[in-house]
């Protein structure tokens, strides 16, 4: 019962933190107080904890890169924290993470504005209570979620690593997922049924695209450590925060700030690594399709 009142009422839990707690905080008492000139991306940084995101990183000197789909919230959100940090860098690409073509066109022009890359946070998501199609023909909460930053992940990684080579300074990618994670069941987890479900339950889709989350950085952690990089990749459990998500598909008022355990299908590898080839293979199949096969008719 105790624990439970402290939980409520946003006391600090062993992290030091509570849900009363500003990003602000977090970052005075950590990172970015050191060396000067890093980059960090932020999917989906024009609301809810993006934006506070966005606004705490630019306060401590980062150049800030914001992929974002309405440009117009994005400009908004630059003129905010300009107010505030009158010297921030902001740059801004118009961004669809849940399209392949857009998510790979941006990473194309990032690379070749030749910017370090030290901060990758894959933030962006969405909840959808009807069904709904990216344009790639796949559901959208599973694209927006979790492919999307799959491929951007991939696409970036190289110069993470290249960057922390260089500087010296550990890179770092996070994703954001979420507690709901464990409501999905072992035989529930398909991946074709969460490219092209029939029977659509939008917490379900949410749920399984924040496993998803935790899977894609359970697998590149692997990886990263097998290479000895000098990029480490986490995933977040948020709480519950009034974001434009909670609006649509939560109701309550808990709100939590601390480590919390991940599922036993979670921490599975090799649910893991069989997630990692089956999104690595579809990716391959929309982004290299075969060439065209060209018959000649001889009379």
């Amino acid at each position: 019962m105790k624990e439970t009142l402290r939980y409520l009422a946003g006391i600090a839990g062993p992290s030091g933190y509570g849900s009363n707690s500003t990003a602000e905080q977090v970052i005075q008492d950590y990172a970015c107080s050191g060396p000067p000139h890093l980059t960090a991306i932020i999917t989906g940084a024009t609301s809810g904890i993006g934006v506070e995101t966005a606004r705490a990183l630019a306060k401590k000197g980062l150049r800030i890169v914001i992929p974002a789909r309405d440009l117009k919230k994005a400009d908004e959100l630059k003129e905010v924290i300009r107010e505030e940090s009158p010297k921030a860098e902001i740059v801004i690409f118009e961004t669809d993470i849940s399209s392949f073509v857009s998510v790979r066109r941006f990473c194309s022009g990032f690379l070749a504005l030749g910017l370090p890359l030290n901060i990758l946070i894959n933030n962006a998501g969405i909840y959808s209570q009807k069904l709904e199609f990216s344009e790639d023909k796949i559901e959208m909460t599973f694209a927006t979620n979790y492919l999307g930053h799959f491929l951007l992940t991939e696409l970036l990684l190289e110069k993470m690593i290249e960057t922390a080579e260089q500087t010296g300074i550990q890179g770092r990618i996070i994703n954001l997922s979420s507690a709901i994670h464990s409501w999905v069941r072992r035989d529930a987890f398909c991946f074709s049924k969460m490219l092209y479900p029939g029977n659509y339950d939008g917490t379900s889709a949410y749920s399984q695209s924040k496993l998803a989350n935790i899977l894609h950085v359970k697998e590149i952690a692997t990886k990263l450590k097998a290479r000895n990089a000098r990029v480490t990749m986490n995933a977040v459990h948020p709480g519950i925060v009034k974001t434009g998500i909670m609006r649509d598909s939560y109701k309550g008022f808990i709100t939590d700030c601390n480590e919390i355990n991940c599922s036993a299908l979670a921490n599975d590898g090799l649910e893991a690594r069989k997630l990692w080839m089956q999104t690595h293979a579809l990716l391959q199949r929309y982004l290299y399709p075969p060439p065209t096969q060209h018959v000649l008719l001889c009379d």
